[in-house]
Formats: structure tokens, sequence, C-alpha cells
């Protein structure tokens, strides 16, 4: 029994990660790439440590499995923040079907209250 549950959580990981592949090479633009890659991929290795967390039972092999998918949910939010926001302050261009930018907004409605009070950011640290 648990080898074909253990074969199921693989297929999905694999599947998982077969889609962030897909997702990186068909979405338009850098956002979007970084998105499918982020998210899918890990989903996809969440999915293969938990698959070999059943098939590897003993607890040495747990706790790195467990400091694995630790280190992955901690590190892969982090760089993909500090790539999409490295690529928009470099004015990578967005995809022409973007709807809404709402960080340009942000910033623009910002600046225009800085431009009529006469400073800008005002608040302690």
């Amino acid at each position: 029994m648990i080898d074909l549950v253990t074969a199921v959580v693989w297929l999905a990981g694999s599947a998982f990660a077969l889609l962030a592949a897909v997702g990186v090479l068909r979405m338009p633009d850098v956002f979007t790439r970084m998105q499918a890659s982020t998210k899918a991929s890990t989903l996809g290795l969440g999915c293969l440590l938990v698959g070999a967390a059943l098939q590897i039972a003993d607890f040495g092999s747990l706790i790195r499995l467990a400091s694995i998918g630790a280190f992955v949910l901690l590190t892969t939010p982090v760089s993909g923040h500090v790539i999409a926001r490295a690529s928009y302050f470099a004015d990578v261009p967005l995809w022409e079907g973007t709807v809404l930018d709402e960080r340009r907004q942000h910033s623009t409605t910002t600046s225009q209250q800085d431009e009529r009070t006469g400073g800008g950011d005002t608040t302690p640290m």
C-alpha cells in the first residue's frame, strides 16, 4: 500500500515539475515565468520529498528530507521576490496583455502626493 501511495505522490510531483518547465518555456514575460517556476516547482519538490519520506522510513532520512523541504520553502519565495523586484526596477517590459500594474500606479500616486506636500516619506523608521 505504501508503494502505491508513494508512486502516486511521485507522479504528482513529477507532473508539477514538468508543468513548471513548460510554464517557463511558454509564459510571455519574466514575471509570469518566475511565478510558474517558483509555484509549480516548489509543489513538485514537496510531493517528491513526501514520497521519499514514505518510502525511506528511517529517522535520519526524514530529518534530511524535512531540512531540504524547509530550505526550499524558505528560499524560493524570497528569491522569486528578489528576481521580480530587480526585473521591475530594471524596466523589464511587461507582457502587452498585462491589464494592471499596481506598483506603477502606487508609485505615481505617491510621487504626486509628494509634489503636493513638498517632500518625501516623513514616517519615522
